[in-house]
This record gives structure tokens, sequence and C-alpha cells, in this order.
């Protein structure tokens, strides 16, 4: 068998065992009714879990009901509004930021394409991804800490730079399990693979990962 094959069959054996024990239901995490509402969740996500974003936006949506409301707020307000996900002053700027040039240039839609989408402020390629996945359906990898982490341990990358890595993944992950590879790593992170406590005699993939056989001599 060639290397190549060789490395499909054990990226297929991979995704099966995450589709049998997940499913492949697609499962956001950020609660939203909309693209601008899980534009923003994304940006208050950074460093901060979304248990308590949700927290925050469950008030938040009812206080600021649209783009042009989070472009019209006030800085301090906003920042008290957000306390509580960290980081707070840059996020509230780049909420205000990415709202008004939604409301100034796109005319309050959230645009679809990439290059549009890194183009407002706080948004970069990871929740450009998000919402390209989660609203429009385009597949596309979302590389946070858990996919960056788990994804080195199954020999998927070596790459530590999260842009090189989403290419990494790109090339090897067929394009139909772009966006739920996401959704099965972020869980299997937060529930098993959890660093520095891993529970690796639990985990559905441990026969493909280094640090199982490395800890466990196989």
């Amino acid at each position: 068998m060639s290397r190549k094959r060789s490395q499909e069959n054990r990226v297929n054996n991979i995704l099966n065992a995450l589709d049998e024990a997940y499913g492949t239901e697609y499962k956001c995490y950020l609660e939203h009714d909309n693209a601008w509402q899980l534009l923003i969740a994304t940006i208050l996500s950074a460093q901060c879990t979304d248990a308590r974003v949700n927290m925050i936006t469950e008030k938040l949506f009812r206080k600021y009901t649209s783009p042009q409301a989070f472009a019209d707020a006030d800085i301090s307000e906003l920042e008290e509004d957000i306390k509580t996900a960290g980081l707070y002053k840059n996020k509230a700027a780049n909420i205000i930021g990415c709202c008004k040039r939604l409301t100034e240039v796109y005319g309050g839609e959230v645009p679809r394409k990439l290059e549009d989408l890194v183009t407002l402020p706080g948004v970069g390629r990871k929740t450009a991804n998000v919402i390209r996945g989660n609203i429009y359906n385009d597949p596309s990898i979302v590389v946070d800490t858990h996919v960056k982490r788990i994804s080195r341990l199954l020999g998927l990358t070596d790459e530590t730079d999260p842009v090189k890595i989403e290419f990494d993944l790109m090339d090897k992950l067929p394009k139909d399990h772009w966006i739920i590879y996401n959704i099965h790593i972020i869980r299997l992170g937060r529930t098993i693979c959890i660093a520095n406590r891993p529970a690796c005699e639990k985990c559905m993939l441990k026969d493909f990962c280094a640090f199982y056989k490395c800890a466990s001599g196989t």
C-alpha cells in the first residue's frame, strides 16, 4: 500500500471513529439566532468559555438588537456589559468597529467571503471560518486550541501556526468533513482529551494518538 493511500485510510478511520461516537449533526456551541449575533459571540469567545459567552449574550442581544445598535453603542457602557468575558476593552472596541463597518459597507449584513470577513475589526481567519461554516455552510476549518493540540497529537499536522494548521487539515481531510471535524474535536477536547489531564482510556482515538502511544509504551 502506498504511503498516500495509507494516510488516507488512517484519516478515514479517525473520522469514522469520531462520527460513530458523536454523530454527524452540526452543532455550534455559541447560542445565536442569526449571523451578526454569531459574529459578535465569536469575537467575545476569545480566551473565554462558550458557556460564559452565552450567559453574556443572553442579556446583550436583548439590549442591542441589531448591528446598528452596537455601532451606536457607548463604548464605556458596552465594556461594562461584556466585562466578564475578559479583554473587554479590546472586545468592545472591536465589536463597535465591526458593526460600524457592517452597517456602512455591507448594509448590516454579514458578508460570506473570507476576504470580506477579515476586513471587519476583531475578525481573523478563525472567526471568519466560524461564520462561513455555521452560517453559510461553506466548508471551512476552524483552528482553535483544541483543534490545534489534538490535530498535532493525531499526526495530522506538525505545524504550530494556526493558518498553517488550517491548510494542512484542508489538504488531508475530505471537504465534507471540514466543519464536522471542528465540532467533534472541540467536543473531544472539552470532555475527554483535556489538556494536562486527558482520559486516554475513554478516547475513541487513542490508537491514533502519539501521546497515548508514548504514555502506554505501545
